[in-house]
């Protein structure tokens, strides 16, 4: 079978709807009983771009990641295409969120944890697929060579270095025509903010996802309503979202839900939720970087 991009999507789209899958979580990790049998995700949206797009050596820019960026090449040599995947969170996931303001939901930090835990699953098998057919390819996050970085001088060897990593889903997302940068450092695409993003590196040579979008900021307008709800006051129209504050209010769900943690206020019961507000429309100005 030749792997196209919709053909992917059918792919990625029979894993998050096996209803013995990772995709729903089980009675056993259940955090409560109305946990059980949850589903986390929807229909993915899947989007491409080519290894050889100019704007993979501008993430390597200071201000945007940095040289600490691995570029496509330079984790797999003969790739042709990078994959990224859109995970939106279920109707019930992002409203039990936005229902619990000065907590995440149980429901959210399943799809948190148990979640990104199953895009990991989702992203593996679909690179064994292509390299069952002939493309052998990689999910950078699950490669030996991902690095990344929270506070300041927590990971030695990215000295310097706070709140990045060697490979960045939301940036990937970005130039693989998934959508743009929202005042709260996520990505809104054309399905909204709510979500989380995979990738995958291949040799298959896929047509690049046409981006809709010229500027950084264009699926967002500035509304303010990830600043009002902001239980870490992190966010200010001004500067966008301060990494460090927001960090530090994650470790304090940690501490109160460990192993999961987490918050996802800026996404849930935005008007970026489920759609791009700015996509058919003049964007406000963007923030200070």
């Amino acid at each position: 079978m030749t792997m196209t991009l919709a053909k992917i999507e059918e792919f990625v789209r029979g894993k998050i709807d096996e209803p013995t899958g990772g995709n729903y979580v089980p009675e056993d990790i259940a955090i409560s009983p109305e946990c059980v049998s949850l589903k986390m995700f929807d229909a993915p949206l899947v989007g491409a771009a080519s290894c050889g797009d100019k704007m993979w050596v501008k993430l390597r820019e200071e201000g945007i990641i940095g040289s600490h960026f691995i570029l496509p090449n330079e984790w797999l040599p003969d790739a042709v295409s990078v994959i990224s995947i859109f995970f939106p969170l279920t109707e019930r996931v992002s409203k039990s969120c936005a229902d619990t303001p000065a907590w995440p939901s149980p429901e959210w930090l399943h799809a948190r944890t148990e979640g990104e835990e199953f895009i990991f699953e989702v992203t593996l098998a679909l690179a064994d697929e292509l390299s069952r057919t002939g493309h052998p390819s990689l999910v950078p996050p699950k490669d030996a060579r991902f690095k990344s970085v929270r506070h300041l001088g927590s990971n030695p060897e990215m000295p310097g270095l706070s709140y990045t990593s060697v490979w960045s889903e939301r940036h990937v997302a970005y130039v693989c025509g998934l959508g743009t940068f929202s005042l709260s450092k996520g990505l809104i695409t054309k399905r909204g903010g709510a979500g989380r993003f995979g990738s995958v590196i291949t040799p298959l040579d896929l047509p690049p996802t046409e981006r809709e979008y010229s500027g950084v900021y264009d699926y967002c307008v500035m509304c303010g309503a990830c600043v009002r709800v902001c239980p870490a006051q992190a966010i200010t129209l001004k500067g966008g979202k301060d990494h460090s504050i927001c960090a530090l209010f994650g470790d304090e769900t940690k501490k109160k839900f460990n192993p999961r943690y987490g918050c996802g206020k800026c996404q849930v019961g935005m008007p970026c939720q489920s759609r791009a507000p700015g996509k058919n429309g003049r964007p406000k100005a963007a923030p200070a970087s």
